[in-house]
């Protein structure tokens, strides 16, 4: 054979190989979505498997949080469409779509143009009666949220791009998308039903009648770290996630958003000085109403001045002056070293998508200043579910445990601070209840430990490009009941209320979820 025929041979196998990998390209990947739903909608004697995602349940395995439909839709190939003006026409009167939009979409260079999804059946006969050129419907898969917006962020929303979004959709997508040959798998949570709508119950009366500009109600085992409520206001419905304009409210703020604890951080100071054997629960000082360090002059709430006090005392009445003195009982480094156990620089590693973490570089700066202001929750920053991780090791005995909502932690629990301690600082904190500002939350019968707190909020944390803080505020509470064998652990925090008393609005709150769990669960009383 001559040369010249094999090169002739070798560039019609090279015109022919290059023809049909541009229409597999033109097919599989220009045109995809045209050919996958005329598939779809043409399919009569075979099935073309499409996995369904996996459902998502609250605790029950009955109430659903996340399910999918068979949703009608109506696309059309413009490019095959001659009389456009006609079809606009026609399909503007059946679909109930205006009729230069339609023209918009009839009008592009395009094989595929997806019109309207969650066609009703009277829709589909008038389609099917018409019966219009390159006009098609097809069928898809949609995710629906019956719940609507009860735990919203913490469901997320699947995108249009089929991946999901934010919360449990974001982070389990892999499990619950399934793949070619099976469907996704359901995912069960930790979140008892009735306890997450009676959280969220409760924020959005804060809103009626404090008119908070947010809100978290965090309800966790402090033992295991199961999650059984974690309630945000304000909150979105998923079903119409793409609606919002403001892409804040998609954050799970428990997990995403940091904040300065306030007075709710004191136990944690009070257990590093117990544990250092530096101060006891009687261990007294002498209140001045304030302390001057570095220039600045920092006071006790309201400019209180106690005299003389325990350390019990500081927490019942939250003395700003008594944790700086514990704080200085100790090395400032060892201090770090506890914040740093305590979890408080590290995320908590919850199955939720996108938690955040601060690295608190301020405050590492080593300023005295610094540690005096941490040492009442004023300076240093966390998210909710840190504070509530960290106070958790008090409440267990000295454990350092990880937040779920599937999955439990299969590693072994480090032990932070000795029983000894944890025990001493319970008794102080049901003090803090029976006798201190935290009494609100008292309920007859029954021994709680709790600690209130407010702390100002920072303009960095409203957007403000300014040193210093503004005059808004958080307000929290944190405790766990029964104190002496604990099976909840409760935060509520509101975002700057308008409460006449700072703190006695989380306490309320705190003390109507407490009456309710205690109900729910039957939990008979400590005492007469």
């Amino acid at each position: 054979m001559s040369q010249g025929r094999i090169i002739l041979i070798l560039v019609l196998i090279f015109i022919f190989g290059a023809t049909i990998i541009g229409r597999l390209v033109f097919i599989q990947i220009l045109n995809q979505d045209f050919y996958k739903a005329l598939a779809i909608g043409q399919q009569n004697n075979f099935e073309i498997f499409v996995p369904q995602r996996g459902k998502i349940f609250f605790s029950d395995g009955k109430n659903l949080l996340a399910t999918n439909y068979l949703s009608n839709f109506i696309f059309i190939s413009p490019n095959k469409i001659k009389n456009k003006e006609n079809t606009a026409i026609v399909l503007s009167q059946i679909l109930n779509l205006k009729e230069d939009s339609l023209l918009e979409k009839l009008n592009k260079d395009s094989l595929y143009q997806e019109l309207k999804t969650d066609l009703t059946e009277e829709e589909l006969e008038k389609i099917k009666e018409a019966n219009l050129p390159a006009v098609y419907i097809s069928q898809k898969i949609k995710r629906y949220y019956p719940q609507e917006s009860l735990a919203s962020q913490i469901v997320g929303f699947l995108g249009g791009d089929g991946r999901g979004q934010y919360g449990i959709e974001g982070y389990y997508d892999d499990v619950l998308r399934g793949n070619e040959i099976r469907n996704g798998s359901d995912i069960i949570l930790t979140l008892d039903f009735d306890t997450q709508f009676m959280a969220e119950k409760l924020l959005k009366e804060a809103k009626e009648e404090l008119d908070i500009e947010g809100g978290q109600i965090i309800i966790i085992d402090p033992n295991t770290g199961k999650v059984i409520a974690m309630a945000n206001f304000p909150n979105f419905n998923p079903n119409q996630y793409t609606e919002i304009n403001n892409l804040e409210i998609f954050q799970n703020t428990a997990i995403q958003k940091i904040f300065e604890p306030g007075s709710i951080f004191k136990p944690i100071t009070m257990a590093a000085a117990i544990e250092e054997k530096k101060v006891t629960p009687k261990t007294t000082f002498i209140d001045k109403g304030y302390e001057k360090i570095d220039g600045y002059t920092i006071y006790n709430y309201d400019k209180e001045v106690w005299g003389e006090k325990t350390m019990t005392e500081v927490l019942e009445l939250s003395i700003n002056t008594g944790a700086i003195f514990a704080e200085r009982q100790i090395d400032h480094k060892v201090f770090l070293d506890y914040i740093n156990k305590f979890g408080i620089f590290e995320p908590t590693n919850i199955d939720l998508q996108g938690e955040v973490f601060s690295q608190n570089k301020e405050f590492k700066n080593g300023y005295e200043i610094n540690f005096a202001t941490a040492s009442f929750g004023q300076g240093i920053e966390m998210t909710p579910i840190q504070i509530v991780r960290g106070i958790s090791i008090i409440a267990n005995g000295g454990k350092l445990i990880k937040p779920y909502l599937v999955n439990p932690n299969p590693e072994e629990e480090k032990q932070i601070i000795s029983q000894k301690t944890t025990a001493q600082l319970t008794a102080m904190l049901v003090s803090s209840v029976e006798n201190g500002y935290a009494k609100r939350a008292k309920i007859p019968g029954y021994y709680i430990a709790g600690k209130t707190g407010t702390s100002q909020v920072p303009f960095s944390s409203l957007g403000i490009d300014k040193a210093g803080y503004s005059d808004k505020t958080w307000q929290s509470f944190i405790g766990w009941f029964p104190a002496f064998n604990p099976q909840f652990l409760i935060l509520v925090k509101l975002d700057n209320p308008k409460a006449p008393v700072a703190g006695a609005s989380t306490t309320l709150i705190a003390r109507d979820l407490i009456k309710y769990l205690i109900d729910y669960h039957q939990i008979p009383p400590d005492y007469e």
